[in-house]
């Protein structure tokens, strides 16, 4: 059973960082892509950052292109999110969300694999991690 289990999130001042991780286990696919999404009160669910965890390919939301920073350890099955230069804007909570995606997938189509989980209907999803930044 493929499960995916966050941790990391807190609360810190505005222009701190924060690392969050991203455990996912279970999976028997080839290839999968995993992602960092956050909701805010009342705001849709957006992607944050995005990898494929084949290539290595990369996608960043653009506001929050330049302060954060998706890794991953494939050797501890692990994913992180680096999130430095926090803003009153970041809070919300973050969920790690796993799914199978193309081998060859970079940005522009991991923006889209981003899109399509955004409903939340797709992929592997965590329980979620608050972060919230306070001036």
């Amino acid at each position: 059973q493929v499960q995916v289990v966050e941790s990391g999130g807190g609360s810190v001042q505005a222009g701190g960082s924060l690392r969050l991780s991203c455990i996912a286990t279970g999976y028997t696919y080839s290839n999968y892509c995993m992602g960092w999404f956050r909701q805010a009160p009342g705001k849709e669910r957006e992607g944050v950052a995005v990898i494929n965890r084949g290539s290595s390919s990369t996608y960043y939301a653009d506001s929050v292109k330049g302060r954060f920073a998706i890794s991953q350890d494939n050797a501890e099955n692990t994913l992180y999110l680096q999130m430095n230069s926090l803003t009153i804007e970041d809070t919300a909570m973050y969920y790690c969300a796993a799914a199978q995606c193309a081998a060859d997938l970079a940005e522009e189509g991991l923006r889209v694999w981003s899109l399509l989980l955004e409903g939340g209907e797709l992929g592997v999803w965590g329980q979620g991690t608050q972060v919230t930044v306070s001036t």
